[in-house]
């Protein structure tokens, strides 16, 4: 895979994007499925705008030789089952699911319709797959290992940003609650003598108490998981933590550029490019089986510098010098 490619930057225009149940597609138009958990706003639209820049871009011409059926659970996890269901009976050649409860749904859907994933978490251990260089069913994709390391980081680069921290908050979404980082950040933190409280939220509501909980209990950081609810929620997110001048981090550079502090992770939208050169070797012929399945390894680091000087912060020399990005 090209990771030039993998890592590039996108840009152009968001194609319009066919909803609802449509007749067949004209012979020779090849109808894929987009499955995805939150909903079709402008939030989730550069995501969708590069799946399909990644299709255009070999070859696959919306309209022409290729049609997108999307489904959008709204945030609504119980909707998805029926939703990959549609697709099933819409007989797609492929169905593109964004996340681990969208893969989820794909697979009680199919055993046959070939399924990529956009972004699995630790995929063996859900039995998507049989292991990653040889995935073994009609699953393949990108996925992230359960490394402890990824979540250490987060701990490593709270405390570099706040040299006194003693107590660190962890936001979790209580629908994809990511056991193994989430222990994981637990034991760094215990490491280096902080202390963890934890909140989970429900519901975008639950949001605000979340984080007065964590700010009650005398945290000074907080790191939020990476999931549908909490990317779509985004900006309030990052706005109630500066409400309660917290050091915030996150797992990918949209909540920075949304305003929260720091970022570290990989580039979703490279990630949805990703996505089409799969799709694009299924349509081809090509055996998800057989194809591996891909891990990212750079991870970008992202500093808003606007808002370190809104909480008062001086970030470090050494951690500017080691940022991909920095908001100024």
């Amino acid at each position: 895979m090209d990771r030039r490619r993998f890592l590039g930057t996108l840009a152009g225009g968001l194609l319009a994007a066919p909803l609802g149940v449509q007749a067949q597609p004209e012979v020779g138009v090849a109808r894929i499925g987009y499955l995805h958990a939150g909903s079709s706003s402008i939030i989730n639209a550069p995501g969708r705008q590069a799946f399909r820049e990644g299709l255009r871009d070999l070859g696959w011409i919306e309209g022409q030789n290729v049609l997108v059926e999307e489904r959008w659970a709204d945030g609504q996890h119980d909707k998805l089952p029926a939703l990959a269901a549609e697709l099933v009976r819409l007989n797609v050649r492929v169905i593109v699911a964004t996340s681990t409860p969208e893969i989820r749904a794909a697979r009680q859907a199919t055993s046959t319709i070939p399924i990529v994933m956009v972004i699995g978490a630790d995929p063996v251990a859900e039995r998507f797959i049989e292991n990653v260089r040889r995935p073994g069913g009609n699953i393949t994709g990108t996925a992230f290992a359960p490394d402890p390391a990824i979540a250490e980081k987060y701990v490593e680069l709270l405390r570099e940003m706040v040299p006194r921290l003693r107590r660190v908050g962890e936001l979790i979404d209580r629908r994809q609650p990511n056991v193994i980082f989430r222990n994981a950040f637990v034991q760094a933190a215990l490491k280096l003598g902080l202390t963890v409280q934890t909140a989970e939220v429900g519901a975008p509501n639950d949001i605000e108490k979340a984080l007065a909980l964590i700010t009650k209990a005398g945290a000074r950081a907080v790191w939020v998981h990476g999931t549908t609810l909490f990317f779509e929620h985004r900006r309030q997110i990052a706005a109630e933590a500066a409400k309660h001048r917290f050091a915030d981090i996150y797992t990918a550079k949209e909540w920075a550029q949304a305003g929260g502090l720091m970022s570290y992770g990989v580039n979703l939208l490279a990630l949805r490019r990703v996505a089409a050169d799969y799709v694009d070797k299924i349509l081809k012929g090509a055996k998800p089986a057989e194809l591996p399945v891909e891990q990212p390894s750079k991870f970008e680091l992202v500093i808003n510098l606007r808002t370190a000087k809104a909480l008062g912060l001086t970030i470090p020399p050494s951690l500017l010098a080691r940022a991909d990005q920095v908001i100024e």
